[in-house]
């Protein structure tokens, strides 16, 4: 009897190996795993056993009484171990016994936000554009007031409810920070340890915001295996950082006194508020990618690897049969000429 066998994945049956290995089961009609030694350990198989039925952990009891099935639409609550790796449907009844949040109301706001404060910080910026333009041309000619009145409420508008929604977008966004790291913590099966109240503190406070928001975003993106979610998380860091810096120059150029100085501050304050809506969208964009998603807000479909099969082409060409032909050479020619050709019959060759 041989010593080597092929387990079916189906069913379980080992067929001894008596010639080549075969490749379906005679009994089920299931896969063949490849041949291995037939009292080999765990540790030398060349095959490991790890299916397991969605929502047990292992075999049941004997006294576990069997529940009623429910009368929804079926469906997996774990991501089945022989397949391939689809997220499972979120229990919607579950989120509803959660206790409101409260930034929850806020939270759900958190893209709209965002969105808006990059809308009104880029028209912002091309108020001050146009009030640099306004400038140079009042250096030859004299202003109209309904222009300069209207500039001024434009320039001043747009900064106040920039201001406004950048303060409603921290806000939103910190408290889609907070649940954000919660689910990526419990997905860890571990608690955050950072405290709702320490990550207000750490967003919202000026000059610490500048490091602690890149700080709680890395650590809440450390598990993870992709690395899109880190490489964002560091861009964004980098801009946010370079967005304070760019705040802080521009606050200090309002104290100069020359009148060039003035100028030269609208031009830099058009730049700020540039940098600022950038930020904004850079934001938005981090979110997102957190989310799985991309800056338009669609689902990232999860890349599968599937194995392809080419077609059953030889790779190197079968020798056909040959053909019998006559060919005649210069040289039987000379000697069919010669008294003695005449006994030589014509050669025969293969083509092929």
């Amino acid at each position: 009897m041989s010593t080597v066998v092929q387990p079916c994945a189906r069913c379980g049956t080992r067929w001894a190996v008596q010639g080549p290995p075969m490749h379906w089961c005679p009994r089920c009609r299931g896969v063949l795993l490849s041949p291995g030694p037939i009292d080999a350990p765990p540790e030398r198989r060349n095959y490991r056993w790890v299916a397991r039925r969605p929502g047990r952990a292992g075999h049941p009891s004997r006294g576990t009484a069997i529940g009623r099935p429910s009368a929804g639409t079926p469906r997996y609550t774990e991501i089945p171990r022989w397949g391939l790796r689809d997220r499972p449907a979120p229990d919607r009844e579950a989120d509803r016994h959660h206790h409101p949040r409260p930034l929850s109301t806020l939270t759900r706001w958190t893209h709209a936000a965002l969105f808006a404060t990059a809308v009104l910080f880029a028209v912002s910026a091309v108020a001050e554009s146009v009030r640099y333009l306004i400038l140079l041309r009042n250096r030859t000619r004299l202003i109209e007031p309904p222009l300069l009145w209207f500039s001024d409420a434009l320039v001043n508008t747009a900064a106040l409810f920039a201001l406004i929604m950048a303060l409603v977008a921290a806000v939103a966004t910190l408290g889609w920070l907070i649940e954000a790291r919660r689910a990526a913590f419990a997905a860890a099966g571990r608690r955050d340890p950072r405290s709702p109240r320490m990550l207000a503190l750490g967003c919202l406070i000026p000059v610490v915001n500048l490091i602690w928001p890149g700080v709680f975003l890395t650590e809440m993106v450390a598990g993870r295996t992709d690395p899109r979610a880190r490489i964002a998380v560091r861009v964004w860091w980098a801009a946010w950082v370079f967005g304070g810096l760019v705040t802080v120059a521009a606050l200090y150029w309002r104290t100069a006194d020359s009148l060039q100085a003035k100028a030269d501050g609208v031009l830099f304050t058009a730049f700020t508020d540039a940098v600022a809506a950038a930020v904004a969208l850079l934001t938005l964009w981090v979110v997102r990618t957190l989310e799985g998603r991309d800056l338009r807000g669609r689902r990232r479909l999860a890349q599968r690897w599937v194995i392809a099969v080419d077609p059953a082409t030889p790779l190197i060409e079968p020798v056909h049969p040959g053909t019998t032909a006559t060919v005649s050479t210069a040289a039987d020619a000379e000697s069919a000429d010669s008294p003695d050709g005449a006994d030589r019959a014509p050669q025969e060759v293969v083509a092929k």
